[in-house]
């Protein structure tokens, strides 16, 4: 297998849309590495130009430490599994993953070794002498994944293959994914709209918008400690809850106000928050650091919400409140019991809570 390394990749089009402004970044050498973001960010645009199917516009290209900016897709040892699977209809399931070893004249011998071999890892033989219109979309992503494993190359990219799945299914295959990753000790690049997707699958995950990189880290440290207010929102089911409101010193404490709330932040490890004295920024809390007593809490404050949804989710449930008018979400287990347009109290633990400017989005360490 081998490295793969993005420097200065820049996609614009002859109609002067920019997709891709600049990225850089490497795939180590057998890792699982998501590229995530939503509609329109660039990241299957990024993937295409790694698999040659896409002109870059600037910037250098490198597999296993080799420039292949003006190589074919034919001579970059790449495989792309595709969102639709491009399956030979009228070709059985054998016949769809020896075909491009056939093409480039492999001896059968070596074909049938290669496909069974594949097969095996993929738990599909017994499927092999049927044709994609008599298969599921679970087996049918199988074979498709099992043409890319003969071909033997250096790098696998994957594009969007479970989105055409049903959930449960999807649930399944992430698995199945994970478990061929380690079967096959290869390098992949995966493309994703899905957060959870990229959480469950990528040794780290390149978040993108807009054609940029906004980080790329392990999954725990995206989640932990994102380096910015969109990788904050993006990550996380549900959505982060913010508050907007300034960092001032009152009282000779450090505190984030606004004009329904003032949080006391002076016993906070935040030590740096004094060098954003009078900046507008964006306090971020997630479901999970909502409380809804103050148990042993040690930095929190309290504000008291206007009860408008559960959504039951078996052993937790997620609450939604009204507070001065922004939706808040609270996890909360299931058995704590809750009455329907009432007021309930949810208790911020503030030694959880992230902080972003206003003006650029980053996150204030």
């Amino acid at each position: 297998m081998a490295e793969v390394r993005l420097r200065d990749i820049e996609k614009t089009y002859p109609e002067g849309t920019q997709a891709l402004k600049k990225i850089s970044f490497t795939v180590k050498d057998k890792e699982f590495v998501v590229l995530v973001g939503p509609s329109g960010c660039g990241k299957s645009t990024t993937l295409r130009m790694v698999a040659g199917l896409e002109e870059i516009t600037e910037g250098e290209l490198f597999i296993e430490n080799k420039k292949v900016n003006d190589l074919s897709p034919s001579k970059r040892q790449v495989s792309m599994v595709f969102q639709n699977y491009a399956l030979y209809p009228h070709m059985t399931a054998y016949e769809n993953m020896s075909f491009g070893l056939k093409i480039k004249k492999i001896p059968k011998s070596e074909i049938k070794d290669r496909v069974m071999a594949a097969a095996a890892i993929l738990e599909i033989e017994d499927i092999l002498d049927k044709k994609p219109g008599k298969m599921s979309g679970g087996q049918r992503q199988r074979i498709a994944i099992g043409r890319a494993i003969v071909r033997r190359p250096k790098v696998f990219l994957f594009d969007e293959p479970l989105s055409n799945l049903d959930a449960k299914l999807r649930g399944q295959m992430r698995i199945e994914l994970a478990k061929l990753h380690r079967k096959l000790d290869a390098t992949i690049i995966y493309v994703t709209h899905d957060q959870v997707e990229a959480m469950t699958l990528g040794d780290r995950i390149v978040v993108m918008n807009k054609g940029e990189i906004m980080q790329m880290a392990s999954p725990m440290e995206l989640f932990m400690k994102p380096a910015n207010k969109f990788v904050a929102e993006f990550i996380g089911t549900p959505q982060m809850n913010f508050f907007n409101g300034k960092i001032l010193e009152i009282d000779q404490k450090i505190s984030f106000k606004n004009d329904a709330l003032l949080f006391d932040l002076s016993n906070l490890k935040l030590k740096n928050l004094k060098d954003h004295l009078g900046e507008q920024v964006d306090l971020g809390i997630r479901s999970e650091d909502i409380y809804p007593h103050i148990g042993d809490l040690k930095n929190y404050t309290c504000i008291s919400t206007h009860l408008i949804a559960i959504e039951l989710l078996g052993n937790e449930k997620l609450v939604y409140s009204e507070y001065q008018g922004n939706n808040i979400v609270a996890r909360f287990r299931s058995d704590f019991e809750l009455e329907m347009n009432t007021k309930v109290n949810f208790y911020l633990n503030l030694d959880k809570a992230h902080f972003f400017g206003k003006a650029t989005g980053e996150r204030i360490y």
